[in-house]
């Protein structure tokens, strides 16, 4: 190493400071580079108590008001508490009591709204998996608040990012302090009472009722213009009027939000003046992303949050959090320090076997070491946080399967899965696994066990490649419509363990779908290189946009077959924010950095008659759901007659009128029909009744010409009633035709017919 290098490695600290072999004496009240105290009426640090974690303002029985501090730090030497002042400046207090690895300390004078950090000191040795550097400000894990953007410049790396020898880049201690660079966690009141969430104020759907609907925070009020300016793309913002007003027309009973825990922007994306919009990088557990307050970030966010929660249950919808557990922002080994990096590294993350190194699961750099009690405590604990005092009804977990991983394979008893099922708040929540990973045998489709539900990509797979006429026969298309019996009929799990989507934030979005059959990512910055190449989509024979009225209409005709039969099949349907009224994201498919009108939702598009018809059907469709108990099964279809006349809960037919026979099912097809009985319905209702229903065919014609689809004739029905026609642009009534059963009926080509029948 030449002298000069040498010299920027340690301009900020000492040669100890790089090679490991000590480490810089405490530094209490004033911070280096400053002149003068902190202006903080605080007192002396007391011992405090190592429960609970974090930063918890109290009155003790003295009479003092103070806040009790408490991090876990495991192999740590010694931890400093930092306070600063509103003039940025730092007082470092050191937290002298320790407790099964816990340094805690009550601080009097400490009040909510004040912002801290802590200074953790330890070895450097990162060959061995040690990263403790006391020059890097860290952020508590369990702050509830966060007021400040991450920024990366050279200084909030643990190790010299510009090292000239890069193969030993990241085994180099910096001495430079990251605090000016980096946000600062909040103090926060806990004024939530504890009667603020009992459970007569949630709706608490049941999973078999619930329609699901995926929003970003910003991105879905970002636009819309009845909802004040200073509000867009807000907590608040969503919770206003205008938004819910939306929500309940369409008639959704959920509404899942895409990451809003704190989280930071990668490197890569500010080189290239971008930020991350979807949020999937988070850093803070229990902060509410202080970028979409519009109340202030030194705490008022959290109240903000919980108001938004409130207005949404008033409106009968429940709020479903999409949390990224199994990474952080801190990424690999050449990414910042920003927290569990910097407390304690290998305690944190999972290492290979060369501890330098870290196992990525994720894909991001690294994953979080579930099986360390610390850190399923960690995950455990917000999870409960959001529930008991937030008010969240649900989680989607983001990579479910890294969390489900034991040592390396997954592992369905795995510890995480274990506490889940017997802690008492989580087991009642709505939980939603994306049942994969990127490592191997991460593919988990199916094999979660009961008390989840899950993302069924297979559903996607099947009813994009039936409608783009890519399927070789149906018979995986007739798992997927009554519920995907193939993969979760085991273990008392039931239809609605299957979440049925098309589309999702990750994607193509549903007008995209069918308007690209190629990705358009060039505004990522990244050569198009990024996003899926499977899309398994068909754009009608023009690629993007057209101003074709021929191609427009099939485009319309195609979303409305989409729509159709994701709210007719059975399962839990999820619809995406702007896909019931023709939202674009101009064949952007990995829209992960676009915070701007490529990922907003464009409200403008309700005006158009064509994007509003398509949101009618939509709302009809959602409307038909919750009247009819048919489509929205709590058990699976048996197939087995129920009656001397032969008449089954479940029945296929092909177009000649004909039940499906095995033959059938091999054998190409572009017409289906499905038959569903609504007699019989396994349960009953809360009278203890039996459950009854109307009975309804479902035609589903993916052929470009016009079919001719015998009906069905006795047992199954004597007449039947068209309810819903996709051939039709307009549906804003019922078409109301009746045909006699034996009936040869046309079907327009690429058309789904919704039939009520009369016995």
């Amino acid at each position: 190493m030449s002298s000069a290098a040498e010299q920027e490695a340690v301009r900020a600290g000492t040669p100890a400071q790089r090679t490991g072999n000590g480490r810089p004496p405490l530094r209490t009240s004033v911070a280096p580079g400053q002149d003068h105290e902190p202006a903080l009426p605080v007192g002396p640090v007391r011992p405090g108590t190592p429960m609970p974690l974090g930063a918890r303002f109290r009155v003790g029985a003295d009479g003092v008001a103070g806040t009790n501090f408490a991090l876990w730090a495991g192999g740590a030497e010694s931890v400093e508490l930092c306070l600063f002042d509103e003039e940025g400046h730092e007082r470092r207090s050191p937290l002298a009591e320790t407790t099964h690895e816990i340094w805690h300390g009550f601080v009097p004078g400490v009040r909510p709204g004040q912002r801290y950090g802590f200074r953790v000191h330890g070895r450097w040795d990162p060959w061995t998996g040690a990263r403790w550097n006391p020059a890097k400000l860290l952020l508590d894990p369990y702050a509830r608040a966060v007021d400040g953007e991450f920024r990366l410049p050279p200084e909030v790396y643990g190790h010299v990012r510009d090292w000239p020898e890069q193969h030993v880049a990241d085994t180099v201690r910096d001495g430079r302090d990251s605090a000016p660079y980096v946000p600062k966690g909040v103090v926060v009141h806990d004024d939530a009472p504890d009667d603020e969430w009992v459970d007569d104020r949630r709706p608490k759907t049941p999973w078999a009722d619930s329609v699901i609907y995926e929003l970003h925070v910003r991105g879905f009020t970002r636009q819309h213009p009845d909802i004040p300016q200073e509000l867009r793309g807000t907590y608040a913002g969503l919770a206003h009027p205008a938004a819910i007003a939306h929500l309940t027309r369409l008639g959704v009973t959920a509404v899942e939000l895409l990451p809003v825990h704190q989280f930071a922007h990668e490197d890569h994306l500010l080189r290239r003046g971008l930020k991350n919009y979807w949020g999937y990088n988070s850093i803070g557990y229990f902060a509410p992303h202080a970028g979409y307050a519009a109340s202030g970030t030194a705490g008022q966010q959290v109240g903000e949050f919980r108001r938004m929660v409130r207005a949404l249950h008033d409106a009968g919808i429940e709020v479903i959090l999409d949390v990224v557990y199994n990474h952080t922002a801190e990424a690999g080994e050449l990414g910042p320090t920003l927290s569990l990096k910097g407390i304690d590294n290998r305690g944190y993350y999972r290492l290979q076997d060369d501890a330098r190194r870290y196992a990525d699961y994720t894909g991001c750099g690294n994953t979080l070491h579930v099986v360390q009690p610390h850190v399923l405590r960690l995950i455990t604990d917000s999870l409960r946080y959001w529930v008991t005092e937030m008010g969240v009804d649900g989680f989607r977990f983001d990579l479910a399967a890294a969390l489900a991983r034991s040592m390396h394979d997954v592992d369905m008893l795995s510890p995480f899965l274990a506490v889940i099922a017997q802690d008492p708040v989580l087991r009642r929540c709505k939980l939603i696994a994306e049942p994969w990973d990127v490592g191997s045998g991460g593919y988990q489709v199916g094999a979660f066990p009961p008390l989840w539900t899950e993302w069924n990509d297979r559903y996607r797979n099947a009813v994009r490649d039936f409608w783009r006429g890519a399927l070789p026969d149906v018979r995986d298309l007739g798992y997927r419509l009554s519920g995907s019996s193939d993969l979760y009929a085991w273990g008392g799990r039931r239809p609605y363990a299957s979440v049925n989507f098309i589309t999702a934030h990750d994607g193509f979005t549903l007008r995209d779908l069918v308007s690209y059959e190629r990705k358009h990512n060039e505004a990522n910055g990244e050569g198009n290189r990024d996003g899926s190449g499977d899309n398994r989509s068909w754009h009608c024979g023009v690629e993007g946009e057209s101003a074709e009225e021929s191609v427009l209409a099939l485009r319309r005709r195609q979303l409305r077959n989409l729509l159709t039969t994701l709210l007719l099949s059975t399962g839990v349907p999820m619809l995406v924010a702007g896909d019931e009224f023709g939202r674009t994201q101009r064949g952007n498919n990995n829209a992960y950095c676009q915070d701007n009108e490529i990922s907003w939702v464009d409200w403008g598009l309700l005006a158009e008659p064509g994007w509003r018809a398509l949101f009618d059907l939509t709302t009809r469709l959602i409307a038909l759901r919750h009247a009819h108990p048919v489509l929205r099964r709590r058990a699976f279809f048996s197939g087995r007659a129920h009656s001397a006349d032969g008449l089954r809960d479940l029945a296929w037919f092909t177009s000649r009128g004909t039940e499906m026979t095995e033959r059938d099912w091999y054998a190409p097809a572009a017409t289906l029909g499905m038959y569903l009985s609504g007699r019989d319905i396994p349960g009953r209702d809360a009278h203890g009744e039996p459950v009854e229903d109307d009975s309804f065919l479902v035609v589903l014609h993916a052929g470009d010409g016009t079919a001719r689809f015998v009906l069905p004739g006795e047992p199954w029905a004597r007449e039947y009633e068209v309810v819903v026609d996709t051939g039709m642009e307009a549906q804003d009534a019922p078409p109301g035709v009746v045909h006699p059963a034996g009936a040869v009926i046309p079907v327009a080509g690429r058309t789904v017919l919704l039939l009520r029948v009369r016995e």
